[in-house]
């Protein structure tokens, strides 16, 4: 399981032109998932997001989680954080988790988050336009 985690002063999904997700200061989520990811990986990531000391302090230090901080969550399914390029510049994504399975862990990664802030969603599996105002910027890799 991948996490890329941003945050952000404000960031939105939308679909087909139609905006079907959107926060305010939080985090965006792009989450990929792999063969072998379990509940176990997804309620040991989702903790580790909300824990994550990423927002400032009064002292303008990096000491807040989002717990403290307070904001929502924008999670994006995003299978091409497996993208593997060795061979080439085609990227493979033959270590994805192939869509019908990795649909429910991503519900399940949502349903883990929700128990300590909102989340917003993307559509999984669908053509998505992201808007992402990164803030800092700062971007956080996690995978288990």
């Amino acid at each position: 399981m991948r996490a890329l985690v941003q945050r952000s002063r404000e960031s939105s999904v939308s679909v087909d032109g139609k905006t079907i997700g959107k926060i305010d200061k939080g985090l965006v989520v792009l989450v990929g998932f792999t063969e072998g990811d379990d509940l176990e990986k997804i309620q040991y990531i989702a903790k580790k997001i909300v824990n994550l000391r990423i927002f400032d302090d009064e002292d303008g230090v990096m000491n807040k989680s989002i717990l403290d901080s307070g904001g929502d969550v924008l999670s994006i399914s995003q299978f091409t954080l497996y993208a593997d390029t060795k061979k080439g510049n085609r990227p493979s994504y033959i270590n994805a988790m192939r869509g019908e399975d990795s649909i429910k862990l991503y519900d399940l990664f949502n349903e883990e988050l929700r128990k300590f802030v909102k989340v917003e969603t993307g559509k999984f599996g669908a053509e998505m336009i992201v808007n992402i105002t990164n803030d800092g910027p700062v971007t956080i890799m996690l995978e288990k």
